[in-house]
């Protein structure tokens, strides 16, 4: 997919972040826009500033967590729209705590939203892509999908599993020979509110952790969502966004099995 002029293009987790920045972007470039949230009053501001660049905007509440709602979505926008070429599965959730401290319904909530919304999101306008005979899905996973650190097992859990269902599908649709480029996408420290929505062990540790995070997020979410259109635009199986995901990569490329005894030490330092 080169180009998004007239391409109807659904994004979840629009109300903020890397899904308003994308929805900014696209509709600069003239894409027809389906965006949904469970945040209304985020969602709203999205689809006023998308509207005011001139592009044809839906807004839908959603919880990417609730398949049955998520596959009426998918009807809808066809309905109104005629047809879908991009989806991005964008809508992510964070907690931190020890496993052994975690509610098991944390986990639940982090894991139906965070890998549930995209196997829900990719089932229900899979084959409308399909259908485009042009079409492309973007699941967004994490840095924290590619490697691990403690405190996060539940995160961890979710986007491991985005990254594994994402590069099987990707391998299947081009094998059978389906019209459909897949992306996994792996934002490192982007400046979101993710952190800041999470639910944290402790009000304390909520807000020690939003404080480290603020201090490395270093990529803005409107640089995230370039270089993500970017990706598409190159059909690239993974996208990694940020100066810190490709070091951090390429740091567990050389040092292997090692890498986990380095991630280990400097989370002794930074969260014990």
């Amino acid at each position: 997919m080169r180009e998004f002029r007239g391409r109807v293009a659904v994004i979840t987790g629009a109300g903020s972040g890397i899904g308003r920045a994308l929805a900014l972007d696209l509709a600069s470039r003239g894409s027809l826009l389906a965006l949904s949230d469970v945040d209304d009053y985020g969602l709203g501001e999205t689809v006023r500033q998308c509207t005011r660049i001139g592009a044809k905007t839906q807004g839908y509440h959603l919880d990417v967590a609730d398949r049955a709602a998520v596959l009426a979505h998918a009807d809808e926008v066809v309905a109104e729209f005629g047809r879908v070429e991009l989806v991005i599965n964008n809508a992510g959730v964070t907690a931190t705590s020890s496993f052994t401290e975690t509610d098991i319904a944390d986990f639940d909530w982090v894991m139906n939203i965070d890998f549930g919304g995209v196997l829900n999101g990719t089932k229900a306008f899979l084959p409308h892509l399909i259908d485009s005979g042009d079409g492309y899905l973007v699941n967004i996973s994490s840095l924290f999908g590619l490697f691990t650190v403690p405190r996060q097992t539940a995160y961890h859990a979710a986007k491991y599993a985005v990254r594994g269902f994402t590069e099987s599908l990707r391998q299947e649709l081009r094998i059978d020979g389906h019209p459909v480029g897949v992306s996994c996408v792996h934002p490192g420290g982007i400046k979101t509110n993710i952190v800041n929505n999470a639910r944290h062990q402790s009000p304390e540790a909520g807000k020690a952790m939003s404080t480290s995070f603020d201090r490395i997020a270093g990529t803005s979410a409107r640089v995230a969502a370039k270089t993500i259109i970017r990706g598409i635009q190159r059909d690239q199986a993974r996208i990694l966004i940020g100066p810190d995901a490709h070091a951090l990569n390429a740091l567990q490329a050389l040092l292997g099995s090692r890498f986990a005894w380095f991630t280990e030490k400097v989370s002794r330092r930074t969260m014990y």
